[in-house]
């Protein structure tokens, strides 16, 4: 169960780097790893914690003055399908609606390449209101064709 969820201004970098290690079936080609642990340490970072620590994270960009982006989201593989992932999203939408923006974004594994994890993945965000807009076939290597999602956030 989460206990909260909350904006964390210190040691960024670590949760993620703890929690991305927990998935290596999502993030387990360590230069991409990596460069989400450099991102997180930079951008607003959303954790969902519960009594031992965090548990998941969500870190936010700007994109423009109409949508901001989760640049990555993960939960420790123990807590999945607990509402953590839910709770963080809700937060970042609400950020992004106080900032003025009507749309958040992110990007995922296409369905195009068969992965039954990111299959999960893309039914998570559809649960939470996104929608596919765009498929770059190769935005991240011609192997990891990039879906890009869209949330319009409620006025």
């Amino acid at each position: 169960m989460v206990i909260s969820v909350a904006w964390r201004a210190q040691g960024k970098a670590a949760v993620a780097r703890a929690i991305l290690e927990d998935l290596p079936d999502w993030f387990g080609i360590p230069e991409a790893r990596e460069g989400y642990v450099a991102e997180a340490g930079r951008l607003p970072m959303l954790t969902a914690e519960a009594e031992a620590g965090p548990v998941g994270f969500l870190c936010l960009r700007r994109q423009s003055q109409a949508a901001f982006e989760v640049v990555a989201m993960a939960v420790l593989r123990a807590r999945h399908r607990q509402g953590c992932g839910r709770a963080m999203m809700e937060a970042a939408a609400a950020l992004a609606m106080e900032e003025g923006a009507g749309y958040l974004t992110v990007k995922t594994l296409a369905p195009m390449r068969p992965d039954e994890g990111y299959r999960r993945t893309r039914a998570f965000y559809d649960a939470l209101g996104f929608v596919p807009l765009e498929i770059f076939p190769t935005l991240w290597g011609p192997e990891a064709p990039c879906l890009m999602m869209l949330k319009p956030l409620g006025r």
